[in-house]
């Protein structure tokens, strides 16, 4: 990244995420940890606490004048964060539930907003020891044993006819990610767990499109939304409206889609409906 003025928050943001990946993975490996439920009633492990505390403390130490978001931290209200012009934004690990049954499909995902936008995004991949990255204005890249490239998403060879693949959860039923795209098009599917892991593939252009419908948080997209845009993808609402950050009350997102070429008609073919659970 030539040139990047944020440079050094990149590599310490990668530093990190490895250091905290790597000790999950220790977890991981040795199969001893806690579980737990959080009051939203989603599940929470004695290694998400571990990866949140290495990133916290690491973070505090290299940028102190930097606040911290993290899914795992006591959050700020909107008043104290409408103050921040920039801040860390964190998933300690994403794909909890993956941890847990043992896929291998979680990651350690740290953003830097700046004026409510991501511009910086890593997400380090413990299982299959990848790191994706970028900076804003600078382009993503992946780094992997024997391999660290740049990374762009796949150009299909005509966009309104192509065959188109679809990023699905391990747990999801194929004809129900069938019923949310047109019937015009032919699909194949390519079954992943952690929302930010489908990303990272739809960037690298080993698939082309994933919805998200259900809870999720800004800590989710944040790192991804830069890798995706960087890799010439996008990260958009599911009624394919910009997602925002720390610009309201709740860390929620909403419903929302990562979609690769940017040629695609992708407004006729995501089905999108409200009312429809992941």
């Amino acid at each position: 990244m030539p040139n990047d003025p944020r440079e050094a928050l990149v590599e310490l943001a990668k530093k990190v995420a490895v250091e905290a990946g790597e000790a999950v993975l220790k977890v991981y490996d040795q199969g001893d940890f806690d579980e737990y439920t959080k009051d939203d009633e989603s599940p929470v492990t004695s290694a998400d606490y571990l990866a949140n505390d290495i990133i916290n403390k690491r973070l505090i130490e290299a940028t102190p004048d930097i606040p911290i978001l993290s899914e795992e931290n006591k959050h700020a209200s909107l008043e104290e964060r409408k103050t921040w012009d920039r801040y860390w934004l964190i998933d300690p690990i994403d794909g909890t539930q993956e941890f847990i049954a043992r896929s291998g499909d979680f990651a350690v995902n740290i953003a830097l907003i700046e004026n409510n936008e991501p511009v910086i995004g890593v997400i380090f991949w413990p299982p299959g020891q990848s790191l994706y990255y970028a900076s804003k204005g600078h382009g993503a890249f992946k780094e992997a044993p024997d391999e660290h490239k740049q990374i762009n998403v796949r150009q299909l060879d005509d966009p309104h006819d192509s065959v188109v693949m679809i990023a699905i959860s391990r747990r999801q039923s194929r004809e129900k990610v069938f019923s949310r795209m047109s019937a015009k098009r032919i699909y194949q599917t390519l079954p992943l767990g952690s929302c930010s892991l489908k990303a990272c593939f739809i960037a690298e252009g080993k698939a082309d499109v994933f919805m998200r419908l259900g809870i999720t948080g800004e800590w989710d997209t944040g790192a991804s939304q830069c890798i995706v845009s960087e890799a010439g993808g996008s990260i958009l609402a599911a009624n394919f409206e910009p997602l925002t950050y720390n610009q309201r009350n709740t860390l929620e997102n909403p419903d929302f889609v990562v979609l690769g070429d940017q040629r695609v008609p992708w407004n006729d073919i995501v089905q999108y409906d409200k009312g429809a659970k992941e």
